[in-house]
């Protein structure tokens, strides 16, 4: 069948039955995707099968990690750098065109990820069947790259599971489960992991019908009047998270559906034009750097044995705890210490809503929960290979507490410290091994924020730097290694954006406005709820370390509030009221007029320590500094970090800006050192 073809990615066999099985091994590389070369040998296959056909194919992966993850993102870069997003998008169409024509059955047999252009080529076969395996992941995630489907996802998926579950998937990005796949007829079947083989090959030969109410809702979701009035439900709905001036992607799949969502075919013939559109745009660009940005910050993790298997949290407070609770979901064991077993309940507790929350189920959950034990009398500390420092902001107690743990320690156990604001050199002095210490910086939530901040000292052995960065990949975190400046990278970045948002607080401009202005910037949240959320007591707390270093006062009115009771959300009160757990924003009369310099005031300060942070090399360079704040801060992703929006807006224009609001308001505005390096 094959004769004289010898392909690099794909490995084929033939059963006694004519089942023919094609199955993807992407050649030099762990994880299967799809670039042109591996496209080209499938069209070569397919085009043999055309000419001798087997009974029935099935596509199968080779390798253990999964299914397809989609399409060859560093080519898709370079496809759109060279303007030939069109080309590359028609290519793989004319591909998957001859897949979806064979007239035997085809089948897409998943295991593990099955994401973008894995699940469009499962969406040209004719049936799929999926592993329940909790790794097994079916999704269309282009939406966080700034683009829609473009191989047949926009124009395939809506018709055949409807329009509102594929719109739920493409504007999410989302990927579900087997069983949920399963529930809204994307899967036929679903097997055991080790019976995918097999149960692949009676669904082709026995084949399955859908289910009669599956099958009317696909039609009648599609129809023409359907979608000229689900299509601006949908519009509105998204525009309360997403300004399509900022993400125009999930706006242009509304309106690709509205128009060209009749029949499979005509989605087909607009989809490559709209997608080489969305590909050319600045978001689209920005998000995918975003993308390899995130893949750097994997790689710091790579190449070294971190060698930790039990690790020691001291201190059972909200971020303590909840480190200790997400080791422990992460597959180490964790001992978890404080002073009295009281203060160790509550973090216990939380471990548990963590665990039901991500686990679901009393099985898997009894592991995860036997991993986690309290230790008032820090029995574990020779034990652990770890330790975790996560105590009250004071060098002394710090202190104290090294020397008690020190002399206990494993020769081999690292000593971390979690905090935010003391310079390392200080915590290490006293040290008999400061080449074991080191900082490992969480954000709270611990189980939401991405990022860890590795703080280095100039006494830090480096290959516990590189087992710390190991250590953090293990536990899906990403890590950013950074010098022990004050508020190191990303709180040093933040508090001049908050200090100056209380400062215009304290001026008369309300709350929401401030926050108005910093989400149409493109924050994720404002900065006044902010705040209130991280407690404006911890924010004051960081804020009387950095102030000085930063030359930025803190407003006596913030000030008052915490000497009111006023901390924020924890207490009910702070810049807003909160009633279960959301901020109760009071109403701004219409008639009321912003600062015009708001978002300057808010925004450019931010910008000026990023630079100045550049410059001192608190971070190895740009790309680490930009990483560093989008998974830190979340800084408006569709800009693609505060050093590339710089070089994008104009940096001489954006240091005017700068210099104008130093003349006008004081020095905390100056331009720092840096700007015309960029």
């Amino acid at each position: 069948m094959f004769d004289g073809l010898q392909p690099r990615h794909w490995k084929y066999e033939i059963d006694g039955d004519r089942v023919l099985t094609l199955l993807l091994d992407r050649a030099g590389e762990s994880v299967n995707s799809l670039s042109r070369e591996v496209l080209e040998e499938l069209g070569s296959l397919l085009e043999r099968i055309q000419i001798d056909p087997p009974k029935a194919v099935i596509l199968r992966s080779a390798k253990p990690a999964g299914f397809i993850a989609g399409a060859d993102i560093r080519e898709f870069r370079t496809f759109a750098e060279r303007g030939e997003t069109i080309d590359a998008i028609k290519r793989g169409h004319r591909v998957f065109a001859r897949l979806a024509a064979l007239k035997m059955p085809t089948v897409a047999a998943i295991h593990g990820h099955c994401m973008g252009g894995g699940l469009e080529i499962s969406l040209a076969c004719r049936y799929r069947i999926a592993t329940s395996d909790p790794k097994t992941r079916l999704g269309l995630p282009e939406v966080k790259l700034g683009i829609q489907p473009g191989w047949g996802g926009t124009a395939r998926l809506p018709h055949l599971v409807g329009a509102p579950a594929a719109f739920d998937m493409m504007l999410t990005g989302r990927g579900l489960s087997a069983s949920n796949a399963r529930a809204i007829g994307l899967v036929d079947k679903v097997c055991a992991p080790e019976e995918l083989a097999a149960k692949a090959k009676e669904l082709a030969l026995r084949g399955t019908q859908r289910p009669a109410g599956q099958r009317f809702k696909a039609w009648a979701t599609n129809l023409w009047l359907t979608r000229q009035m689900l299509a601006p439900q949908m519009r509105k709905q998204v525009a309360r998270k997403a300004d399509p001036k900022h993400y125009p992607a999930p706006f242009t799949m509304i309106e690709f559906w509205r128009r060209h969502g009749g029949s499979v075919a005509e989605g087909l013939a607009a989809e490559p034009r709209s997608v080489s559109k969305l590909a050319e745009t600045p978001t689209a660009r920005n998000l995918v750097r975003i993308f390899f940005l995130q893949e750097m910050l994997k790689g710091l993790g790579g190449g070294a044995d971190h060698g930790i298997r039990h690790v020691h949290v001291i201190g059972a407070g909200v971020m303590g705890g909840d480190i200790a609770a997400w080791c422990a979901l992460q597959g180490f064991t964790v001992s978890l210490q404080d002073r009295e077993m009281k203060f160790v309940e509550p973090a216990l507790k939380r471990a548990e809503e963590l665990f039901a929350k991500k686990l679901k189920s009393e099985d898997r959950i009894a592991p995860v929960r036997a991993r986690l034990v309290a230790d008032v009398e820090s029995a574990k500390v020779p034990e652990a290979d770890l330790i975790i420092e996560a105590i009250f902001e004071n060098l002394d107690a710090k202190r104290a507490l090294y020397a008690n743990l020190e002399p206990r320690m494993k020769a081999t156990a690292i000593l971390a410290t979690n905090t935010s604001s003391i310079p390392l050199p200080d915590l290490r002095a006293q040290l008999a091994h400061p080449e074991r210490f080191v900082g490992l910086h969480y954000f709270n939530p611990v189980a939401m924020m991405p990022l860890v901040e590795i703080v280095r000292h100039d006494g830090l052995d480096k290959t516990i730097e590189a087992r710390v960065a190991a250590f953090a990949k293990a536990i899906d975190k990403l890590p950013v290694p950074v010098a022990t400046s004050p508020g190191f990278l990303v709180n040093r970045v933040l508090f001049p954006y908050m200090l100056e948002a209380a400062t215009l607080y304290a001026e008369g401009v309300p709350g929401p406005v401030i926050d108005r202005a910093a989400r149409k910037f493109g924050m994720p949240m404002g900065p006044i709820e902010l705040m209130d959320t991280v407690g404006l007591d911890v924010a004051t707390g960081v804020s009387k370390v950095l102030s000085p270093f930063l030359g930025i006062s803190i407003p006596d009115k913030l000030q008052g509030m915490i000497a009111a009771g006023k901390r924020g959300k924890k207490d009910g009160e702070g810049f807003y009221l909160w009633k279960d757990g959301r901020a109760q924003k009071p109403e701004v009369p219409s008639s009321y007029q912003a600062p015009e310099d708001l978002e300057d005031r808010m925004i450019l300060p931010f910008l000026n320590e990023a630079v100045a942070c550049l410059h001192e090399r608190v971070v190895d360079d740009a790309d680490q500094l930009d990483a560093g704040i989008i998974f830190g801060t979340g800084f408006a992703p569709f800009r693609g970090g505060p050093i590339q929006h710089i070089r994008d807006a104009g940096a001489d224009a954006l240091k005017s800006r700068l210099a104008a609001l130093a003349a006008k308001y004081g020095d905390r505005f100056k331009p720092k050192a840096g700007w015309d390096a960029l």
